[in-house]
């Protein structure tokens, strides 16, 4: 049984990590920390956050994540600040209010975007690895499905046809960005354990 520790206090992530751990692997939370995210990309941030949980958890094995969506006709944004985009105190509905107001006025064609997920790997208190996953779509210009949370129901998935706010649970783990960094770090641990 491989037992990992997930250093997140995002309890839909949690959620999502559980939900697809399988059943040779013991996947459990961990009380929320304070640790900041001063890095410029997912990477960077991932890994802070995992040493910093990392130095109070004790684990053999912990993994953070970081994620968001990088939109074309913004350069890139809302990116590392996807969660804050509107603001520290803003709440989803928020964040996604903003993104559509910020592309009013960008034509279909141009409404480009992937969610990234960069997950950092420790262990034993040391970083070992980084797995990048991706998805590529496109923004919506409305609400499209309740399912999710963050931009899913602003994201169109073109191999699918619809938005990630759509997609049943099982459906958004097998093509989303968190469900392939995902399955790269167990692959790999499973490789070097």
């Amino acid at each position: 049984m491989l037992e990992l520790v997930c250093a997140t206090s995002n309890q839909h992530k949690l959620l999502e990590f559980r939900n697809a751990a399988g059943a040779d692997v013991l996947l459990r939370g961990c009380l929320s920390r304070d640790c900041p995210e001063t890095g410029d990309t997912f990477e960077a941030n991932a890994l802070e956050k995992a040493m910093c949980y990392a130095s109070a958890e004790g684990a053999e094995w912990l993994f953070a994540d970081d994620s968001g969506i990088e939109v074309d006709a913004l350069g890139g944004a809302p990116g590392v600040l996807s969660a804050r985009f509107a603001g520290p105190e803003c709440d989803d509905l928020a964040n996604n209010r903003l993104l559509l107001q910020r592309l009013d006025d960008v034509p279909t064609h141009e409404r480009t975007a992937r969610f990234v997920c960069s997950i950092a790997l420790v262990k034993d208190g040391n970083p070992v690895a980084t797995f990048r996953g991706q998805v590529d779509g496109r923004i919506l210009r409305r609400h499209s499905g309740c399912r999710g949370f963050g931009y899913d129901p602003l994201f169109h998935y073109p191999p699918l046809r619809k938005s990630f706010g759509r997609l049943s649970s099982e459906a958004k783990w097998k093509h989303s960005h968190r469900g392939k960094a995902y399955r790269a770090m167990l692959a790999w641990i499973r490789e070097h354990q």
